[in-house]
């Protein structure tokens, strides 16, 4: 790893602590308390986690997509790299998404659980790419492989933007924050969601960067291994 890229990784570390720790205070000491029951109180504030983690979610599923079809255009490795590595992150973040909206639907609806269309298809989102995951493990190592979970990483993101829209589509109890009228909360609450998009935007850079490299090295760590082996 060169200088450069240190230096680039502690500025970005660095920003990422500071921006969670002013976002944790306006969380709990800025924003207000949403006084609605449909939107379940304090736990309301599980929102600002909730929200930025869905649409970087979204982010990590797109580079996927884009990646894909960058490596079976070029077959360089490199987009490979990068597709994998945001799957994993995606996936990382997905999982969050899940957990937060089951604790806000709980102290909201009463429940941990509901069929609802947006809930399902982020839960379908996530079984798809964690079957992208698997299929990488379970296929036989080389470029036949790497066409396949390509072209499996491309259908998959079909089901991003039906997530998407799920809320618009059909009737749901999700609430809804952001449409075409208008972002329906007030400043101070406008203002955290925006410091906790930006804190884990860092968070999401700085994790995907982190795993392009470590998945780089153990590309390199195999061929030398089979070289050695030859």
């Amino acid at each position: 790893m060169s200088k450069k890229t240190s230096i680039i990784d502690g500025i970005l570390l660095g920003l990422t602590g500071v921006f969670m720790l002013v976002s944790i205070y306006a969380i709990f000491l800025y924003a207000p308390i949403e006084k609605s029951m449909q939107s379940g109180g304090v736990a309301q504030k599980i929102f600002y986690f909730h929200l930025p983690l869905a649409l970087l979610c979204f982010l990590a599923f797109f580079i996927v997509f884009v990646a894909s079809i960058a490596y079976l255009y070029t077959k360089h490795g490199m987009w490979d790299r990068v597709a994998y590595s945001a799957a994993e992150v995606g996936i990382i973040f997905c999982t969050l998404v899940l957990i937060t909206g089951s604790i806000w639907g709980k102290s909201t609806w009463n429940v941990w659980w509901t069929w609802d269309p947006r809930l399902t298809t982020v839960m379908i989102l996530w079984c798809m790419y964690v079957a992208y995951l698997m299929l990488r493990k379970m296929l036989e190592p080389g470029s036949q492989m790497l066409n396949i979970v390509s072209v499996f990483g491309i259908i998959s993101f079909i089901n991003v933007p039906i997530t998407f829209m799920a809320i618009r589509m059909w009737r749901t109890i999700h609430p809804v924050v952001i449409d075409k009228e208008g972002v329906h909360i007030s400043q101070p609450m406008l203002h955290t969601l925006l410091l906790n998009f930006a804190a884990f935007t860092l968070l999401f850079v700085v994790l995907l960067r982190m795993r392009v490299r470590i998945e780089g090295t153990e590309q390199i760590s195999q061929e030398l291994e089979l070289a050695l082996e030859e």
